[in-house]
């Protein structure tokens, strides 16, 4: 892959992902020109979820400093965020003036709609390309019911289960 082609991926990513990158990413990524498989994209996305910062322009990062160092993590990170945000600013003077009218309130709720089905279809795609084991059912399930049902703040369920996967995943590979 070229600079310039990891600029356009970048930028189109930006430009068609209104409102969640994620599920864009993915399609782009892995399943159009194939820079990354669903494991590879799994564990950036990972990264990038720890790491501060926008998830998306982590993943951003890492994946042009994969392909072409300082410069790729520039071109990746540069053609994710300018083009939409020169975009928002238009769309921003557009509310303003016209925000409080109906047919943009329902337009701005059927987009939230269409993104969250966008995440959801997205996390079944990872789920799909992933190793299956009971030990990682069972962490997985143990987080939602630490993190979603019980209420558990998110970095004391990291901190208890993040060590736990990371053991039985090592002891595993033995």
């Amino acid at each position: 892959m070229t600079r310039l082609e990891l600029l356009g991926g970048f930028v189109r990513m930006g430009l068609t992902s209104f409102g969640g990158v994620q599920p864009w990413a993915y399609r782009i990524l892995v399943e159009q020109r194939r820079w990354l498989s669903s494991t590879e994209f799994a564990s950036l996305m990972s990264l990038g979820q720890m790491l501060p910062g926008p998830n998306a322009v982590n993943l951003s990062i890492m994946v042009g400093a994969r392909f072409h160092g300082g410069v790729g993590a520039l071109l990746a990170c540069a053609g994710l965020v300018l083009p939409p945000l020169c975009l928002m600013l238009l769309v921003a003077s557009v509310f303003a003036a016209y925000g409080d009218t109906p047919p943009v309130r329902r337009f701005l709720l059927g987009t939230v709609a269409a993104v969250a089905g966008l995440i959801m279809a997205t996390a079944c795609k990872m789920l799909l390309g992933q190793q299956r084991s009971w030990l990682a059912a069972l962490v997985a399930g143990l987080a939602f019911v630490g993190y979603g049902v019980l209420r558990y703040p998110l970095p004391a369920v990291v901190a208890v289960l993040g060590p736990i996967s990371i053991l039985l995943a090592w002891k595993a590979k033995r």
